[in-house]
């Protein structure tokens, strides 16, 4: 009987490798490199701006350049991984991304630091999805595959704050040119841990081709997704090169929807996306990436501007949120998940989200960190925690070895476009409210002007509220009930995977 590629067929798994806790080390730092570096440069920003020149109106660039690439190349990089090999891949993407990490270090100008980020963003495209595909390969025992993703899920999460203290600390105490720099020790490390821990796999034959017609559809709408919100953010909602950017992305995906229904060697077969419990995983994450963008950006904000925190003391502030989101998520995979499945640990962690970003709105110009701003950051991360890692695992179980490297980078897609949608859109929104303040209590003084910038952090903590409640419901409707209704595929890889000490393991939805 005839294969068909866009159904992918479950192989029976492979044995739990003995050096699998060495590989979760090895791909937890390498994600931490990618995750970062989204943030870590933007603290040094005005010091990289004092020395190499550029305008206000270039700086987002150095930030843009980065996800533009990232965001587009993400499933081309997910298949590449699928196609030539995960441990190559992973060492490509781990070489390539220090290369243009010590490039972007060593800028003499501001394009020279633009090309850099774009190149890394590129790498980065390899890299990140091959870090989950490689996880969800080499972690088949239900226990120890929470466990991987518990600690995966706390760095996908937490990255982004871990970034903003990183960068905080390596700008005030050596110079901007380390946030980038640091890349290239990190991925010295990695790479020997590669080397030596990181199981090159199985190949598969007769080995696919790649989707030439599905590479160039899919990364153009997703270059186009991510440019039209950069311009909304920069530009305004109104502008045409924002509509323009955004419906040709629409017209483009459709295009790459109905010509994966027909191609012989899908880029991303349908029956991924399909699985409803994968696609509510997709669309959580998506939500989650969004509104984590009304943290960071927002409470960086008030802190650096209101409270007249140092970079350091802003990263610092952090801290409360990262431990909490490791805690929720070591007890959310570990414990929780298995008991109660995603249709009850993503709601809740989508409501935890949403009051953490109510209590933010309380905010006022003589609140102070302790009493006012450590609390909503602690909740916020423990929904987080909640949301991520589950929302992960759910997303990579049960998909063909074969497969696993697109699944992954359909995760890291979400989460992507998510932080895009949400800077330019939360963003957006503040800065309107902003304008509307001072508007109306004209003439605008000082105090004016301040008052004006917390009720714009008081908008996008509203929106953002808004977002994870919306969140809550989706996902309450979408996953399935844990042991109920459970795809074909997801069962049989449940059920196919050993229990350690020949004991039952309970199916997780």
């Amino acid at each position: 009987m005839r294969r068909n590629h866009s159904e992918p067929l479950l192989p029976p798994p492979a044995p739990p490798h003995s050096r699998r806790w060495w590989t979760l080390g090895v791909v937890a730092l390498a994600q931490l490199m990618v995750v970062l570096d989204a943030t870590v440069v933007n603290i040094a920003l005005p010091s990289a701006q004092a020395e190499l020149g550029f305008t206000d109106g270039q700086r987002q660039w150095v930030v843009t350049a980065y996800s533009l690439a990232f965001g587009s190349l993400l499933l081309l990089g997910g298949r590449l991984s699928d196609l030539i090999g995960r441990k190559r891949t992973f060492l490509i993407g781990l070489v390539g991304f220090a290369g243009a990490s010590a490039l972007g270090g060593a800028a003499q100008s501001f394009e020279w630091l633009v090309g850099a980020r774009a190149l890394q963003g590129t790498f980065g495209a390899l890299l990140a999805p091959t870090a989950l595909a490689v996880l969800t390969t080499t972690f088949t025992i239900p226990k120890e595959r929470s466990r991987a993703f518990g600690v995966f899920g706390a760095i996908a999460g937490a990255g982004g704050a871990i970034g903003l203290l990183l960068g905080g600390f390596l700008t005030e105490y050596l110079d901007w040119r380390w946030s980038l720099y640091i890349n290239v020790l990190i991925a010295i490390v990695a790479f020997a841990g590669a080397l030596v821990f990181v199981s090159a796999g199985a190949r598969t034959e007769p080995r696919p081709r790649l989707d030439i017609p599905g590479t160039v559809l899919a990364s153009g709408a997703l270059f186009l997704l991510v440019y039209g919100f950069s311009n909304a953010e920069t530009d305004g909602w109104g502008s045409p090169s924002c509509w323009v950017m955004l419906v040709s992305s629409g017209v483009l995906l459709i295009a790459f929807v109905l010509w994966q229904r027909r191609a012989a060697h899908p880029l991303l077969p349908l029956s991924i996306v399909r699985d409803r419990n994968r696609g509510a995983a997709f669309l959580s994450v998506l939500i989650a990436g969004a509104c984590m963008f009304g943290v960071f950006l927002f409470v960086t904000y008030y802190l650096q501007t209101g409270l007249h925190f140092t970079p350091v003391q802003t990263g610092l502030a952090f801290l409360p949120m990262i431990a909490s989101l490791v805690l929720a998520a070591q007890l959310s995979t570990n414990i929780f998940l298995p008991r109660f499945g995603p249709k009850v640990l993503v709601p809740i962690g989508m409501l935890l989200g949403a009051t953490g970003m109510v209590y933010l709105t309380h905010l006022t110009l003589d609140s102070t960190y302790a009493a006012d701003i450590l609390a909503p950051l602690a909740i916020v991360g423990l929904g987080m925690g909640t949301i991520m890692p589950a929302s992960i695992q759910t997303a990579t179980l049960g998909v063909n070895r074969d497969f696993a490297g697109v699944a992954s980078a359909t995760v890291n897609t979400s989460q992507q476009v998510g932080g895009s949608i949400g800077t330019a859109l939360l963003n957006t929104l503040a800065a309107t409210a902003a304008t509307s303040y001072v508007t109306e209590h004209l003439p605008a003084s000082p105090s004016v002007l301040a008052e004006a910038a917390l009720h714009s952090y008081s908008v996008a903590y509203w929106w953002a509220a808004g977002f994870f409640l919306f969140g809550a419901v989706l996902s309450a409707l979408l996953f399935r009930r844990a042991g109920h209704g459970l795809s074909v595929a997801h069962a049989r890889s449940v059920a196919a995977e050993p229990a350690p000490d020949g004991a039952a393991e309970p199916q997780q939805a």
